[in-house]
Parts: C-alpha cells; sequence; structure tokens
C-alpha cells in the first residue's frame, strides 16, 4: 500500500491534471507586461494628431494611459469576443489565411482588427471610439504572438504541455509570459531594446492583419518551434530570444502605424461634420 506522502503526491497530480488538460484557447496573449510593452514603444512613435487624439479619448477615463488600457479586451472578454482575440489555421494551409474557412462569421482576431479600426476611424461617438481604441491597441498585439495564429488541434499550444524554467507549463503560456520573465532584464530590457532600434512608422492598414497573422503561423510552424521531449531549457530560449524581439517590435510599430493612418488625421466623414 502507498506511504502517506505518496498517496498525496498522487491527488495532487490528478487534482493538477484536469486543469491543465482542459485549458481552452489563448487566454492572455503576451501576457500584461507584453502587452503594456507594446502600447508603450507604439505610443512614442505617434505623430502629434494620433497622440492628441489617444490623450483626448482617454481623457474619458482619467488615469488612463495607452498602456493601462491594454490589457483591457482581456478583462473584458466575453464567449462572443474570446474569439476575437485568435485565428487557427489547418495544419495543412501552408499558413494561408481564408476568411470563410479560418473565421466564420467574422470571429477571429484578423477580422476583428479590420472592424475595429474601421470603427476608430469613423465619426462613431467618443465612447464607441474609446472601445474600439482598446480593442485595437490589444488585437493588434495578440495576432503577433505566435500561437494567437497557431492550430486549433492543440488549442494554441495550450494542450501542449511542457516543463520549462523549473515548472510544469504548456506552449502558449511560455510565449504568452514565459520567455519575456526569463529574458535578462525581463519586460524592462526587452521595451529598452525595442525602443531604442524602432523604425519610424509608415502608413499602414488593418488589411495587414491577414499577413501579420500568417507570418505569426509560419513562426509557429517552425521547425523546433514546439520543443523536443516536452522540455524548455535556457538553449530554447536563446534559440528563439531573436525571434521574441522581433514579434514584440513589429507588434509596437505597426499598432503605432494603424493608431497613425487611424487618428493622425480628420476622416473624409469627420471633416464633413
Amino acid at each position: 500500500m502507498p506511504s502517506l506522502p505518496r498517496l498525496r503526491t498522487q491527488l495532487a497530480a490528478l487534482i493538477v491534471l484536469p486543469a491543465l488538460l482542459t485549458q481552452t484557447n489563448p487566454v492572455q496573449a503576451w501576457g500584461a507586461d507584453g502587452h503594456r510593452l507594446i502600447a508603450s514603444v507604439a505610443e512614442q512613435n505617434l505623430n502629434s494628431h494620433a497622440r492628441a487624439e489617444v490623450v483626448r479619448l482617454l481623457a474619458l477615463e482619467p488615469g488612463s494611459t495607452l498602456a493601462s488600457v491594454s490589457t483591457w479586451a482581456d478583462e473584458h472578454r466575453s464567449p462572443q469576443t474570446g474569439p476575437w482575440h485568435y485565428v487557427n489555421f489547418p495544419r495543412d494551409a501552408d499558413c494561408h489565411y481564408e476568411p470563410q474557412r479560418d473565421c466564420e462569421a467574422g470571429a477571429c482576431v484578423v477580422a476583428a482588427i479590420q472592424r475595429q479600426t474601421n470603427l476608430l476611424r469613423s465619426a462613431a461617438d467618443d465612447e464607441a471610439r474609446l472601445k474600439a481604441l482598446k480593442y485595437v491597441v490589444h488585437l493588434v498585439a495578440d495576432v503577433h504572438q505566435p500561437l494567437h495564429a497557431g492550430f486549433g488541434d492543440d488549442r494554441g499550444g495550450n494542450s501542449y504541455q511542457l516543463q520549462g524554467f523549473g515548472r510544469g507549463s504548456n506552449l502558449h503560456a511560455l510565449w504568452d509570459s514565459g520567455l519575456i520573465l526569463n529574458h535578462p532584464g525581463a519586460a524592462a530590457a526587452l521595451q529598452a531594446q525595442i525602443s531604442a532600434g524602432l523604425p519610424v512608422a509608415t502608413p499602414s492598414s488593418a488589411s495587414g492583419a491577414a499577413q501579420w497573422a500568417s507570418e505569426s503561423c509560419r513562426i509557429a510552424s517552425a521547425p523546433g518551434f514546439y520543443p523536443d521531449g516536452h522540455k524548455v531549457d535556457q538553449a530554447y530560449a536563446d534559440a528563439h530570444d531573436d525571434q521574441l524581439l522581433a514579434q514584440l517590435s513589429a507588434a509596437a510599430q505597426r499598432l503605432a502605424e494603424v493608431l497613425n493612418e487611424s487618428l493622425g488625421k480628420k476622416t473624409e466623414v469627420q471633416a464633413a461634420l
């Protein structure tokens, strides 16, 4: 008969295992640190008109900043808006985005970015545009986390259990937070690196969201992205550090581009009012 300590260990494992195995689709891309990092760096690259409009909209909620609202979409997630945070590709689709197949009824991050960007640049009332701003800041970051454009068969890496940095986790959580927390200097150091090397934002378009999703999918599809033996060590972190930095940087730059384009000047509709 097993000893009492062994029975306690087995019971604890039985309690923890179902929680690990029943995780659903992505919960929080990049984690709070990653979202705030991306928003903060993007804010540095806003033109004067976009910056003024961001400040004006955020003033509706005194004390808010672009970084503080960057996690709002996760904090107010519902069954309806949950699918807006990711897109799933079939394994055999070569990461090619097809709206009818991958985004039924517009319920995916690509379509959500397009809708919310259109609302942000529209003549809607300020409350609606502030809400759209919160979504855009969050979702542009989401689509650059590789596993938010991964595969449905493993719930964007949530079902891929692993041992990493001395604890049990899953691949999605590793890319959400683990790699950022274990980067030398963590989020603060990453932000400094990205800020120093970020190019000037140029005009972009929300239609780029499909391309951004395909890029993320190709990262998740690359050899070595899924760690051999379900174990992550420092060698894995070192091998993917440049990719982590590149995705955070791309998210910040593209977010700035979208906001500059959407808020940097009055739209034709607004100018006519």
